[in-house]
């Protein structure tokens, strides 16, 4: 009922609020700013895809006392966040400085349209709407590719250790099942929150979105044709009804926490100006499309075009599904039962269908949701660790 309730009232009622901070200089740190006021080296890369989008990844080589085990780590975010979610908290709390720590040298990706990587041979963000015409499957197919083959050429190693989070799974998994020459470049893979069928999604937001997909004209003028949130006045779809479910009014500000939930028991309230200073930031409009099909469908399949356009892509009325048996690295997933995007349901039909999963993790704590594992607590210790430990043992 609340979901018809938002939709209504959506239609009638949203509004455009710039959800970014400013005049706070501790705030406006970049990701690489952060990373060398902490004391870490760090270095900015920059690669070209086939297509033309110029990719920024950073890396921190070493930790501070210039530890390295030798093994290079590939760290990728997820649907509207950047390469700044692995270093926002600090050493003792972020991923990224954890690995650093213990002696890995650590690659953080950002894919086409984010804040780091909006830039193109050809086409102007702003201006051009062909910038815009991808979804996932892109960042999958042709991103992580890439951005792992550029990171292999530096550092000279045969593979990586790859952790995603939210999209960063979802992208790893085509990338695997699209090309699985690639498979052979992954020593292991940690997948945080990780999508792939969402059948079981309790997103209202997404929810909500896969309800309209239908009526493409309609969702394309709440949302943008284009770019989703664009970064000078981001387009919030948030309601009364939305924010009377448990978010704050402070958190209902920023779409990510609507999307994807909160829990008030990982939430440490001071990061949250750090956190929405970096969220969201950027994406296209056909990735939370291509995230609202996969609802619709229960299928994990190519972005659909609709009849005609499927026809002339695809050669069939149907996207083709991802081929999951084709994912053969060994791949462990984390996931918690209060996570609105990745359902448990959903994570054991993934684990089932993959040449080699490994193991499921399920966090222990009940009320620990889908951002908890970039942005909670208690990620260092229920998470952080075990990722950690397994790549430790491959």
């Amino acid at each position: 009922m609340i979901i018809t309730k938002v939709i209504v009232v959506l239609l009638v009622h949203y509004t455009v609020v710039n959800s970014q901070p400013v005049g706070d200089s501790n705030l406006d740190r970049t990701a690489p700013q952060m990373i060398s006021d902490e004391g870490y080296p760090v270095e900015t890369h920059y690669v070209t895809t086939p297509d033309g989008y110029n990719l920024c990844m950073h890396r921190i080589p070493t930790g501070k006392d210039g530890k390295t085990n030798n093994k290079v780590v590939f760290l990728q975010h997820g649907l509207l966040t950047s390469s700044a979610d692995w270093v926002l908290f600090g050493p003792q709390h972020s991923l990224g400085y954890i690995f650093a720590d213990e002696g890995y040298d650590v690659w953080m990706g950002n894919a086409r349209g984010n804040f780091y990587s909006r830039n193109h041979t050809k086409y102007n963000p702003d201006k051009d709407g062909h910038f815009w015409q991808f979804s996932w499957n892109e960042i999958g197919e042709i991103d992580l590719p890439t951005m792992i083959d550029y990171v292999l050429g530096v550092t000279g190693v045969d593979g990586v250790y790859y952790a995603g989070h939210s999209q960063g799974t979802t992208s790893f998994f085509v990338m695997a099942s699209q090309k699985p020459e690639y498979n052979s470049k992954i020593k292991v893979q940690a997948s945080l929150a990780p999508i792939a069928y969402m059948k079981h999604l309790t997103s209202p937001l997404l929810r909500m979105v896969s309800f309209w997909e239908g009526a493409i004209e309609v969702l394309i003028k709440l949302i943008g044709a284009n770019e989703f949130l664009p970064g000078s006045g981001f387009l919030h779809l948030v309601t009364e009804e939305m924010c009377s479910i448990g978010l704050g009014p402070i958190l209902c500000e920023n779409v990510l926490f609507v999307l994807c939930g909160f829990s008030n028991s990982e939430m440490n309230m001071t990061r949250v100006p750090l956190i929405m200073h970096h969220t969201p930031a950027g994406s296209a409009t056909k990735q939370l499309l291509h995230y609202a099909q996969e609802i619709d469908s229960g299928h994990f399949r190519k972005y659909d075009f609709g009849l005609f356009g499927n026809l002339e892509r695809y050669k069939s009325v149907f996207p083709p599904n991802y081929d999951l048996s084709k994912v053969t690295a060994p791949v462990f997933l984390f996931y918690s039962r209060n996570d609105w995007m990745a359902g448990i349901q959903d994570v054991d039909r993934l684990c089932k269908e993959l040449s080699n999963c490994q193991g499921k993790l399920l966090v222990t704590e009940d009320t620990f949701n889908h951002l908890d594992f970039t942005y909670g607590n208690n990620a260092p210790k229920l998470v952080y660790r075990n990722v950690v430990s397994v790549f430790n043992k491959f």
